[in-house]
């Protein structure tokens, strides 16, 4: 039976991953991998993180399972943190958080959800989008289509065309949106849109999800939680995909979940054995060490601030580079215009080079991104950057 199978193609950052591992070249760049690092081209674990895992670590009596929701701690934490402690839905006990294994596992969780829900729903996402998106939900069986959002041109928000496209959404169509730090683009919402998008939202019927996966990253941590606080407050209905990957540097621990806002709190009851299904019949169980340390620091205020701190330091220093970078390239006498990098937020940008341009990039120079251009400007530091800039220099 498996010798039918033929191989498939790697994903392309899992390539490009490989590829940079492979290279000799002792200057060589990996722009392509989504994880934030430190100037000195690390990872790190965060203080605060390693902190609640020694506390974890003395005071765990069992690695007996907990149930397909997890833990109970993590959950609530979860939900205050991006619904606000004032929320409404969450006064009126209409909302849920379930921990999944990371936010791409949420993903699949609210995908296998809605199938449950409506079989012909259709996703609309945004022009363009994380590649993994284009994938989990097909998966789970669910048309997709597109709506517009990115302007190669002027690397800003197509916001009128998007809203002209929204417009004719309804119920039966769920409209995902990108929460901050849009991945791939870098490119959000102002919060006046934000404004517009969820009156639209209530006004059309649609059912919002949001990719919450860089919170904290944008403009601070309350602040990106602005589009999901708003939905929650003028829709009835609401999903979230959310993860602790990116704020709390856990990626490998996959940290994630599922959270839904329902019309009441039997209906929102009566989605969470419906959840639960789906997960017993997926992975069963989720994993609970990751998701512990995140319990332990958001119910801690000593680890709290430290855990905000920490992340205010990581959006500034991504921020800062962004500046470093836009300023470098100018003072190179590099004609193309690379201002909007300082505009947009979080990790990713575009840097709008054709494919023959990455591609000389990558073997002429051993700096490596994927074919659309997409960089983490994360993986920048004062070792490597100018190098980039004289080899970007070059190939432009």
């Amino acid at each position: 039976m498996l010798d039918r199978l033929s191989a498939v193609p790697p994903d392309p950052i899992l390539g490009i991953i490989s590829a940079h591992a492979a290279d000799p070249n002792p200057n060589k760049i990996d722009l392509g991998i989504g994880v934030y690092k430190d100037e000195h081209g690390d990872t790190p674990i965060l203080e605060c993180v390693r902190r609640a895992e020694q506390i974890l670590d003395s005071t765990q009596t069992s690695k007996t399972y907990l149930g397909p929701p997890g833990v109970t701690g993590f959950n609530s934490a979860i939900g205050e943190l991006i619904f606000g402690s004032d929320s409404a839905a969450l006064k009126d006990d209409r909302v849920r958080t379930i921990q999944t294994p990371g936010g791409t596992g949420a993903l699949r969780v609210g995908a296998d959800l809605l199938k449950e829900a409506q079989p012909d729903a259709t996703v609309w996402v945004s022009d363009p989008t994380w590649a993994n998106h284009n994938a989990i939900f097909p998966a789970a069986g669910l048309e997709m289509k597109v709506y517009p959002y990115f302007d190669q041109d002027s690397n800003d928000l197509r916001f009128d065309e998007m809203m002209n496209t929204l417009q004719d959404r309804g119920p039966g169509d769920v409209v995902l949106f990108h929460a901050c730090c849009h991945n791939p683009c870098g490119v959000s919402p102002d919060p006046e849109q934000w404004e517009a998008i969820t009156d639209l939202a209530t006004a059309r019927g649609f059912l919002p999800m949001v990719d919450m996966a860089y919170l904290g990253f944008e403009r601070g941590i309350e602040e990106d939680a602005l589009s999901v606080r708003r939905f929650a407050e003028k829709c009835p209905e609401v999903l979230v995909a959310s993860s602790c990957s990116k704020n709390f540097a856990v990626y490998r621990e996959r940290v994630g979940a599922v959270s839904v806002v329902c019309h009441s709190a039997q209906n929102a009851s009566d989605v969470v054995t419906v959840i639960n299904s789906l997960t017993r019949k997926n992975y069963s169980m989720p994993p609970t060490h990751g998701t512990g340390i995140v319990d332990i620091v958001l119910h801690d205020d000593e680890l709290t601030q430290l855990w905000r701190r920490e992340v205010d330091g990581m959006r500034n220093r991504i921020n800062g580079l962004r500046k470093i970078l836009s300023d470098k390239i100018e003072a190179a006498g590099i004609e193309k215009d690379f201002s909007f990098l300082q505009r947009q937020s979080g990790m990713f940008s575009f840097l709008g080079l054709s494919v023959e341009q990455v591609r000389r990039l990558r073997e002429e120079f051993s700096i490596y991104t994927v074919d659309s251009a997409r960089i983490n400007v994360a993986s920048f530091n004062e070792g490597n950057m100018d190098y980039f800039i004289e080899s970007l220099k070059s190939v432009l």
